[in-house]
């Protein structure tokens, strides 16, 4: 029997991920002289207000969350997302006053940021009250879909630049957003909040040490995925001089081995030590670095693989920080879980934005940058082995 809200709450899930890499998929339209014209600063800026509304958002849910009702964050958050989307099909048509079009853009994505911050741990809490003896199972469901919808992303962007409008994703994701609205409203779908148990605990108890482990590995992860999944596109088009339809297959398939390792290694859990992978996933994702720091131009197929390996290297890494932080720090887990987002999203700005400027004013190239970020990689795998190390954490 399908419980109520559950179609409403995977739905959402789905869709938010296909929200949430539009903007990123969409890099060659941003960049291209015929469309926005945007240099690599200017892209990479686009994604401060979503870095920063979504830390905002994040944190106001939680501090929100024994005085407002879930349902209504939740409704919030959805319509963030979609006046996000509706804001990025309208921008086409101020193409032509570029100033206007990019202050759209922003206004844009910051929607999408206070959209993500809210509607995503509102689905967590959502799934966990609806199969509270399942959570687990639940949680990486409500995953593998926003995992799927990150992946699908790229494959629709180009079919709509194919048919010579790439407008048509944004406009289609409002119109799935719209139908999500009304059902938030109409049909009164959402799980009953009346089992919601609020942790204040965590917010009057301040973190031990072993947390800022887990935090600075959080922000380096959001590094490493960030430059990944926000400039394998622009990667594919400036250094390895590919179509369209090429470089929304290297992020395609980056976003969908990250969600299958995702789920290959939750199943796998009993065989594999989470430990064993917590280490070595790290390593994996510096040999992508490498091996696209060295390619040719014209080396399509190379890329794809090397992005395809990134991908393997950071779909546990996320998902075994928060479980590992959390039952090292149970009495302050609803804290110890926020500051990681808190984290992982300060790492997400600073590669969303920061390979713009190397790029436009330092003079190095995106293929450079991928070979620094080994670096950062292998601080990882050295972070990994320390808390992995700690008579606190509990694995």
């Amino acid at each position: 029997m399908i419980k109520k809200g559950s179609f409403l709450i995977y739905s959402t899930g789905l869709v938010q991920g296909l929200t949430l890499v539009a903007f990123p998929a969409a890099s060659r339209i941003f960049t291209s002289p015929e469309n926005f014209d945007l240099s690599s600063t200017s892209y990479g800026a686009l994604f401060i207000p979503q870095a920063l509304l979504s830390i905002a958002a994040a944190w106001m849910s939680s501090k929100l969350s024994g005085k407002a009702r879930l349902s209504s964050l939740f409704s919030i958050g959805l319509l963030a997302n979609l006046f996000s989307m509706l804001l990025f099909a309208a921008s086409f048509f101020a193409i032509a006053h570029r100033e206007a079009a990019y202050v759209i853009l922003l206004v844009a994505t910051a929607c999408l940021g206070l959209g993500f911050g809210l509607t995503v741990p509102a689905l967590n809490t959502y799934v966990a009250l609806l199969f509270p003896k399942k959570v687990d199972q639940a949680v990486l469901l409500l995953n593998a879909l926003l995992g799927i919808g990150t992946a699908c992303a790229p494959l629709f962007i180009a079919l709509f630049i194919g048919l010579g409008m790439w407008w048509g994703l944004p406009l289609f994701l409002t119109l799935l957003l719209l139908g999500l609205v009304l059902s938030t409203f109409i049909s009164s779908s959402l799980p009953a909040e009346k089992h919601i148990e609020q942790n204040s605990v965590g917010h009057q108890m301040s973190l031990p040490w072993p947390f800022w482990l887990f935090a600075l590995f959080a922000l380096f992860y959001g590094i490493i995925e960030t430059i990944n999944g926000n400039w394998s596109t622009v990667y594919m088009t400036t250094q390895m001089g590919a179509n369209v339809s090429m470089t929304s297959f290297a992020l395609t398939i980056f976003w969908s081995m990250t969600t299958l390792g995702r789920i290959f290694f939750a199943m796998m859990a009993r065989i594999i030590p989470e430990k064993m992978v917590y280490r070595i996933l790290p390593l994996i994702v510096g040999c992508a670095f490498i091996l696209l720091a060295f390619l040719e131009s014209g080396s399509d197929a190379m890329a794809l693989l090397a992005f395809g390996l990134a991908g393997l290297g950071c779909s546990a890494l996320l998902p075994l920080t928060l479980s590992f932080c959390s039952k090292a720090m149970a009495r302050r887990k609803g804290a110890a879980t926020a500051g990681l987002i808190a984290f992982y999203l300060v790492g997400y700005g600073i590669a969303a934005f920061g390979a713009g400027p190397l790029q436009d004013i330092g003079g190095i190239t995106l293929r450079k940058i991928f070979g620094l970020c080994t670096i950062i990689a292998l601080l990882l795998a050295a972070l990994a082995r320390v808390i992995m190390k700690k008579k606190e954490i509990k694995t």
